[in-house]
Order: structure tokens, then sequence, then C-alpha cells
């Protein structure tokens, strides 16, 4: 269940209820004169509702509570035991029970003593218990008076006032509880519970007409205003830049459904931009501008459908051109809109270092050879990663003659395209079939690899290409997971590194891992954490449905930070193209499994495979025995109506 003491809405019948503002916002656009504010405490009397024969109440319910202070409750009558859903702020204050800690729970837990008691208090009337489950059971109204307690243990009697809340079906759907709590005379002593006492003791010492909670609401022209919120005093200038901006395109989309004002600055392409811009990084966001499409779309779609994944979908794509000689092992990336091949093996173990360029904004892509300067020795198992914009790095690998440390950047868009080697000081132990990310479009991350004599590795190094005279740090931590290679390492939240699966070492052992750890780079103490997975000693299983042990997978981090993982190398019949999605932000992440329509590949490697601004992952090649047919080109969107004009 969501925090609904959060800015959170929930619709009731004809009425929506405010989460944290108190407000009661009513959909009825009818209008009832009420002249004088006793009228109004005569409703109030009545249980705080008028009920017009069945229709909404025109009324703020706050307003109708400001001289009879009473606790409001609302439960759903659809999920079993009849969750709360929503509590005003008197009810917080009064019972000194916070909203985060008795959302999703029974009102029960008044009857019993303390937040620490097992059963229901003894000196609780349980004839009238009996009766409110009578009334629910049948659907009709109860009131009576039953006795409560504080958190603190002080006990209250609660004159209480249960309304069902019928639907169009006639079903009731929810309960509407109105208390009116005074203190109970009786002596219980201290309470016997471990419960230390807070600052809601102080209730018993405070008038219930607190003047900080309640104040006297106008009435202008015969009705009560509602009382304001702070924040609707703020421009929709202010609302939009200072405020909904620095939201998440989720919480935007969520507070658009609050009020008609928040509706209306919700549907602004501008904000929606700056939403995404905010949340997704500028480099995306330029991307996104470039992709054919993206702006028929629109900025509140493309963030609905990068967010829900509802468009998700694979297509082929066949493209011209021709990369020469034919290979294997090369790696690949997208700089903006253009895929690059760099290197590989070709026939009879040659290491190759030519370059390759598909842009996929000309009318008819097709591959064409990049003529560049020096270019580096020829390899394979290396990996290729663009840094910002057209700047691109490559790291290791092997050929003939052995095991490759360095290090080579090229700028795409140079007059006269040069690789240039990096001679970075204490570099790592040279390897192949290792894993590599950038972080900040300034930074190289290497992971594990395999050494000299097979030696599989566990290190992590970092590369800062700004530097003058680049320098080699490997990031020290006091635990690494376990040697491997062929894993997967995918940038997210700025600093934060997920790592996934890979051929892992175990004892003596190399096994397929569907582990994943992270760690934050920009922590003074950077440690490796264990997220989820079965390989570790003592792990739980993973929660929801987790992707079979693999290596040489793909992994994509979405503008959100959620990562996908599908294809690879994987123990039987399981489907390269099948997805798994991981939120690495979550309190508990829980694997969630995708099914994606449309002609996915046989296919995925990781090395093969390039992530398009974030909205796209393209699968080079159709592997048949040794050879690569790199025509052929399978696309996952994300955002489908993108790349097809």
């Amino acid at each position: 269940m969501g925090d609904w003491s959060q800015d959170t809405s929930l619709e009731l019948g004809g009425f929506r209820v405010e989460g944290r503002k108190r407000i009661m916002e009513w959909d009825s656009d009818s209008e009832v004169s009420i002249g004088e504010e006793e009228d109004a405490m005569q409703i109030c009397e009545r249980g705080g509702f008028l009920m017009n024969e069945g229709g909404p109440v025109p009324i703020g319910i706050d307003n109708l509570l400001h001289s009879t202070p009473c606790g409001f409750v609302v439960t759903d009558a659809l999920e079993p035991d009849q969750p709360i859903i929503y509590v005003n702020t008197v009810f917080e204050y009064v019972t000194g029970y916070k909203a985060e800690e008795i959302l999703g729970r029974n009102c029960r837990f008044l009857q019993y003593r303390g937040p620490f008691a097992q059963r229901r208090h003894p000196l609780v009337d349980i004839v009238v218990v009996s009766e409110i489950r009578r009334c629910m059971d049948e659907g009709i109204e109860f009131q009576g008076e039953l006795l409560n307690f504080r958190k603190d243990g002080t006990p209250l009697v609660n004159r209480l006032r249960l309304t069902p809340i019928l639907g169009d079906d006639g079903m009731v759907t929810h309960i509407i509880g109105i208390q009116l709590f005074t203190e109970a005379k009786i002596e219980l002593g201290p309470l016997p519970s471990p419960y230390v006492k807070e600052a809601s003791t102080r209730y018993v010492h405070q008038s219930l007409s607190d003047p900080f909670l309640y104040r006297p609401a106008p009435i202008v022209q015969g009705h009560f205003c509602r009382e304001i919120c702070g924040i609707f005093q703020l421009s929709d200038e202010v609302l939009a830049q200072n405020i909904l901006a620095r939201l998440t395109p989720r919480d935007v989309a969520s507070i658009g459904s609050v009020c008609k004002r928040l509706y209306q600055l919700t549907k602004n392409e501008d904000l929606w931009r700056m939403v995404c811009q905010n949340a997704w990084g500028r480099e995306t966001t330029r991307v996104l501008e470039s992709v054919p499409g993206a702006k028929r779309l629109g900025w509140s779609r493309l963030a609905r459908e990068l967010t829900t994944l509802e468009a998700a979908a694979w297509r082929k794509l066949t493209v011209g051109g021709a990369v020469e000689p034919s290979r294997c092992n090369f790696s690949a990336c997208a700089a903006g809109n253009r895929l690059v091949i760099f290197g590989g093996e070709g026939i009879n173990m040659t290491g190759l270092n030519d370059t390759f360029v598909l842009d996929l904004s000309a009318a008819n892509p097709e591959w064409q050879h990049v003529k560049v300067s020096s270019p580096p020795p020829g390899r394979w198992g290396h990996t290729l990663s663009c840094l910002s914009g057209s700047s691109l790095v490559v790291f290791g690998g092997c050929n003939k003659q052995g095991l490759l440390n360095d290090v080579f950047t090229m700028d795409l868009d140079a007059q006269q395209p040069t690789w240039r080697e990096v001679a970075g000081s204490a570099p790592p132990l040279p390897r192949t079939w290792h894993s590599s990310c950038t972080l900040d479009g300034t930074k190289l991350i290497v992971s594990g690899g395999c050494a000299d004599s097979g030696v599989m590795l566990s290190d992590t190094f970092l590369l800062d290409l700004t530097m003058d005279k680049p320098m080699w740090r490997e990031i020290r931590v006091s635990w690494s997971p376990p040697s491997r290679l062929g894993h997967t390492l995918t940038a997210y939240e700025g600093q934060k590194i997920l790592m996934f699966g890979g051929l892992a070492k175990s004892g003596s052992l190399k096994l397929r891992s569907s582990d994943v750890y992270t760690i934050d780079i920009s922590e003074e103490e950077p440690k490796w954490r264990y997220l989820t997975g079965s390989g570790m000693p003592g792990a739980a299983n993973p929660a929801g449905i987790a992707p079979p042990p693999r290596l040489d997978h793909v992994a994509v981090s979405l503008p959100d930070g959620r990562v996908l993982i599908f294809g690879g190398s994987v123990a039987g019949l399981h489907s390269a193209s099948q997805l798994y999605l991981l939120d690495p932000t979550e309190e508990e992440p829980t694997w969630t499994m995708l099914n994606v329509p449309g002609q996915p590949p046989r296919y995925a490697w990781g090395h093969s495979t390039c992530v398009v601004g974030g909205t796209r992952a393209l699968v080079l090649g159709g592997q048949t025995g040794e050879e690569w047919i790199l025509n052929d080109i399978h696309e996952l969107s994300w955002a489908s109506k993108l790349g097809s004009e």
C-alpha cells in the first residue's frame, strides 16, 4: 500500500480525499446556501454530513469540524479487514499515532492499550464491538460510544459514527468514521510495556481546541471558504519552475489529479520538458529531442511511456552498407544517434582495429567505414564506451600477442577523427571479457575480467579522463563480489553502479550468476552491497521472477534508474528476448518479468548491443554459426512511436 500520508488523493464516489492537506474536495457542481454559522454547526452535530438525498456533501468537512474538532477516518471496505486509507490531522493529534504508522491497518488497534499490546483491553465493551461489526456487515450506519486508548496508553471515550459509502452498483466501497474524543475518567496506572512516552503525552494537558489546529473558517457570500493551503498562494510560474519541475515524472502525473489548477499546470509541455531534463539528465533530453517522432509524441506522453513501459515493442530493421571483413567478439556502443563498432576477432584469430559507424538519423542508414589516424592495436574481448556526445573510449581486450590494458579515446566529430592513447599511470592488470561503464561522461570504470592463465579478477578501477595526466585509481573496498567475467556494469543515479551476472568463481567452480551488487562511487569509502540473488552463502531467493543466471547479456539503464536485463548465454531453453526489470532504488528490490510484443532477436549479446538515448536498445546482427549479419538489427523501443517517421 502506498504512503497515503503524503500528498496523495483518493476518490470515493462523488468526492476526493486529499492526504496530508486534509481537504475534502467535492466533485459536485451543486451549491447549498448556508447563511448562518449555527446552521453549519447543526450539520456537524448530525455527524458532519448533509446527505441531500444521497448526493455528495457540498461543504468541506474540515470546515464543519472547526467548532467541534473530530477525528476523520476513511477505510476501504473492498479490501480484507477494511484497512485505513486516510486519517486527518485531528485523529493523529489526539491519538498520538502518525498516519504512516496506521495506514493499512484496521481501526481496532485503538482498542489496544499502547502500540505493543497484543489483545483488546478487557474494559472495552464487547457488546458495542459486536454491534459495530453487525452494522458493517449489513452496510448500515453505526452511532455509539467505545473505550479507546491513545498511543501513550491514556484512555479515551470515542463518540463514534460510522457511515457506509455505496458505489454505483449499491455495494459498500468505503466506510467513513467520525470520532469525537474525550478523556475517560479511569485510573489504569502506568502503561505496562516498553513504550516510552513521546511528545504525544502532552495531549493529556492540552485542549482539543488548540488554535494551531483549528482556525475559524471565514464565511463569504453565505458559504464556507475552503482553508487555503499555503502552496496555492504561489504563482503558477513559481509552482511550475521551483516545485513541479523538481519532481519525478510519476509524481507530477499524480499531482495533476489533485485539483483543476494543478491539472492545468501539468498539461504544459514546457514544464514536462523541465521535469524530464531534471529527472533524466541534459544529455538524454538532448538526444530525445533529435529523435524523429519525439516532438509529435510530446514530453508528457514520452514521460509516461518511459515510466510505464506500456509502449515497449520489438521490431526488426534492415540497414545498408557493409562491415568487412566479417568478425565476431567486436564491441559496439552508441554516440547520440550513431552506432559505432570497433575491432573484433577476424578469420584465423586476427585482431581487427577498424571503426564503422551507422547513422540512425539518416534517411537510409548504412554502415560506413571511418578513416581514422593512429588506430589502436587490433583486439577482441575489449570494451567500447561513449563518454559524452561524440567522444569514445576503448579499454583492454586481447590479440595474438596477449592481453591488453591500454586506453584510447577518439572524437567522432573531429575534422580528422584520431584515436589517441591515454597514458594513465598505475593501470590495472591486462585483461579481457571485463566490464566497463562511464560516469558523468568523464570517468571510465573497469571491473573484473580474465587475466593471464585464465585467472578471474574481482577488482574495480576508475580513470578520470579530464585530468591533465590521468591516473588510474583502484576502488579499494573491504569486500568485493566473487571474481567474474562477462558481467555488466550499469550506471544509475549519477555515481551509482549496478553489477549483474557473469561467469563467477564459486570455490573451485565457475558458474553463471544472477546476483546483483551495487556500489556508490561518490561515497568517501565506497562499499559493494549485495542486493539480490541466490549465489551468496545464506542468501534468500530473489523477490519476484528473477532472470536465470547468465553472462555476456544486455543490461540497460532506463532514464529513471531502473535496469532491464535480457539476452546473453543462458543454460537451458530460456528465451534471449525475455525482459526482466529491477529498480535498485527500492527498499526491497523486486524483479519483474515483462512481456513485450513484436519480433525479438534469437540471440542478444552485451558486446553487440547499443543503447540509444535511453529510449531503445539495438541488437546488432543475427549470428549463424561463426557468421554475423550486421545488416539485420533488432530494436527494442520503450517509446514505440520514436523513430517511426
